[in-house]
């Protein structure tokens, strides 16, 4: 039988999910409310854990593909005190390929290779029907029925209402990204401080990484707590008052880790959210969940790999059993929960000892996961 299935969110997880569908034969439209790929900025770059993103590309027919746009370099850590002084200075062997790290805009074009993707298709929610199947509303009005609704919309997700009412909270740390282009020819010395792949430093309850794109590019986020109520943040066009504030916020670092901040081109505030570490639902035929919009966690490198996963995991299930979907949802639904649950766990505890009290956890953290 032929099923009408449709997949909402063209991110990681959820293109996985279609990819590996449209490779076993079955039919599946992807909805995206952005007008195109390259709508938004793509943000930085991804490592994929060899047992979960790459298994998942793995299982899509793309790990060679991705074996050739990875960077295994981009593995390498490097950790500094907030004086300067280097605590870590890990770098993988050649043949290393445990968490090779890839631009998020380039595994999304890896992905999304002939797709069927309906973009600017806005959807408003989804409503499970009593005879089974769903209905999906969008922005303009419209509505359509599909067989199976996956909702890999992310954080925010318009299709999780029709499952749980859980929404996710504010875990009290934010973020603040900035960019530098062209770092090896416009700030060699800052090239050559972060290394082929990432670098952190850790202060109390503050912590400042920076992390390698290609082509010179480096992404660099400052991360703190502070009171939910600490006024207004600024927006984009005050990039010189962020400058100025987080300057302040790190004042005392090193002079060569402050000029991560100095020559940031732009500023993005993001407060961290996340959901219940036991989120789940009551199964509900017709609808289901992936990746953030099933159980967003804090970003510390398990999200889109798990959301990856989940995708081809469920796109298998459903390959195998055509002609009863519900079962395989279900079965995927039992499967997700108790993994996510000990991921979540782990982010969260990692989170609280990265951006802590402590630095010296922090450092602790990374000898316990790279010890060598």
């Amino acid at each position: 039988m032929r099923h009408r299935i449709a997949v909402v969110g063209a991110g990681p997880g959820g293109l996985t999910l279609a990819r590996v569908l449209h490779r076993h034969g079955l039919s599946v439209t992807v909805l995206e409310r952005d007008a195109g790929p390259d709508a938004r900025p793509p943000g930085g770059s991804l490592d994929l854990h060899e047992g979960m993103g790459q298994r998942a590309l793995e299982k899509a027919g793309l790990l060679a593909e991705f074996g050739a746009l990875s960077r295994p370099e981009g593995q390498a850590m490097r950790i500094l005190d907030p004086d300067g002084t280097v605590l870590r200075d890990w770098r993988p062997r050649p043949d290393d390929r445990a968490n090779p790290e890839i631009d998020r805009g380039h595994l999304r074009d890896l992905l999304l290779g002939s797709l069927d993707v309906r973009w600017g298709s806005g959807v408003t929610g989804v409503t499970a029907e009593a005879e089974g199947g769903a209905r999906v509303r969008f922005a303009d009005g419209r509505q359509e029925r599909y067989d199976l609704v996956v909702g890999a919309d992310g954080a925010w997700s318009r299709v999780r209402p029709a499952l749980s009412p859980a929404t996710p909270q504010c875990i009290g740390v934010t973020a603040v990204e900035t960019s530098l282009d062209e770092v090896d020819s416009r700030h060699p010395g800052l090239a050559r401080l972060i290394g082929d792949g990432s670098f952190a430093v850790y202060g109390v309850r503050r912590s400042l990484v920076a992390q390698r794109g290609s082509g010179g590019q480096v992404k660099v986020y400052a991360q703190f707590r502070a009171p939910l109520d600490r006024g207004a943040e600024p927006g984009p066009a005050d990039a010189e008052v962020v400058r100025a504030r987080l300057l302040e916020r790190y004042e005392g670092w090193a002079p060569p880790v402050l000029d991560l901040l100095r020559h940031g081109t732009a500023f993005v505030h993001r407060r961290l959210y996340a959901l219940p570490v036991d989120h789940a639902w009551p199964h509900v035929p017709g609808v289901t969940l992936l990746g953030d919009a099933a159980h967003l966690m804090p970003p510390l490198g398990a999200g889109a790999n798990l959301a990856m996963l989940e995708g081809a995991e469920l796109g298998e299930a459903l390959a195998a059993a055509p002609a009863g979907l519900d079962e395989a949802v279900r079965a995927h639904e039992q499967r997700m929960w108790p993994r996510a649950r000990r991921w979540a766990e782990l982010t969260t505890a990692g989170l609280n000892r990265l951006v802590g009290p402590d630095p010296a956890e922090a450092i602790a953290l990374f000898d316990e996961v790279q010890p060598e």
